[in-house]
């Protein structure tokens, strides 16, 4: 059976929990080990002495050899497949390949694990508790094995040359809003605060870091312009169909200090792709 477990992202709507690269870790599905997974058991609690050993207790084996020699960065999307054995005979696999942001995977062995590899590349990881679920409620306990393939490894969107702040030319608003278009769009329709719309977006800190984006991750998201942060509610709606534009969103417009969210001001790329409930 399939689970999600990893994803933590940074989604702009404010009304549903951090989801998938969107949820701290997802709803999981979980099955117990069939007669022919218990046949290749893993001692989940002793890597072998053959094992890759680091300073935060995480152990990690090759079983197949990827190719050239590109390791992940935080901000980088990798395209995986996994299973997860726990202490208790369980094995939980992720189904289809599954596309993440490295930064954003909600389980610190894996991060550390997937930025040692290379793509086409199987690894076996051993993960102590505090490495894997952290005891987290309605998660594997204990220390855990992942068995990660690395398929692809996609470099993030480029950083904006302005992200550190709005350029003068950038239009502003009474709210302390400012934005720019990249590109502009098709026809004189807007969406109102109502309207739900499809989007394409990525989204840095003034410093560089991006922490979220539909663009890495290869597919648009929709929502409601009601049930997202001030800032977008605010800016989508300058917008027409088919234009991207940039917007610097203060903190007191974006997550207020929040714990878990981006802090201080965030700059965001969108593109409009449509309004789909006016």
């Amino acid at each position: 059976m399939t689970v999600s477990l990893l994803k933590r992202s940074l989604v702009i709507v404010v009304a549903v929990p951090l989801l998938g690269l969107c949820s701290p870790l997802g709803a999981s599905s979980q099955t117990q080990a069939s007669p022919s997974q218990a046949a290749d058991a893993i001692d989940v609690v002793n890597p072998p002495a053959d094992a890759q050993k680091s300073a935060s207790g995480l152990a990690t084996k090759v079983l197949i050899a990827g190719s050239g020699t590109a390791t992940p960065t935080p901000t980088d999307l990798v395209n995986i497949v996994y299973v997860v054995r726990t202490k208790d005979g369980r094995t939980l696999s992720s189904g289809p390949a599954s596309k993440m942001q490295v930064g954003t995977i909600a389980v610190p062995g894996l991060v550390e694990g997937l930025q040692l590899m290379v793509a086409g590349e199987k690894r076996r990881m051993w993960m102590p508790q505090d490495l894997a679920f952290k005891g987290q409620s309605g998660r594997p306990a204990g220390p855990v094995v992942f068995d990660v393939t690395l398929i692809e490894i996609v470099p993030p969107p480029a950083v904006p040359a302005d992200v550190a702040a709005a350029p003068a030319d950038a239009e502003k608003t009474k709210s302390g809003l400012a934005s720019k278009v990249i590109k502009p769009g098709t026809g004189s329709e807007h969406p109102s605060k109502k309207s739900t719309v499809t989007v394409h977006y990525s989204g840095w800190t003034t410093d560089g870091k991006m922490f979220d984006s539909s663009v890495a991750r290869g597919k648009p998201t929709s929502f409601p312009l009601d049930r997202v942060i001030a800032g977008w509610t605010e800016g989508v709606q300058l917008m027409v169909p088919g234009e991207t534009r940039r917007s610097w969103i203060p903190e007191k417009l974006a997550y207020q200090g929040q714990d878990g969210k981006p802090k201080g001001m965030l700059v965001f790329d969108v593109e409009l792709i449509s309004i789909d409930d006016k």
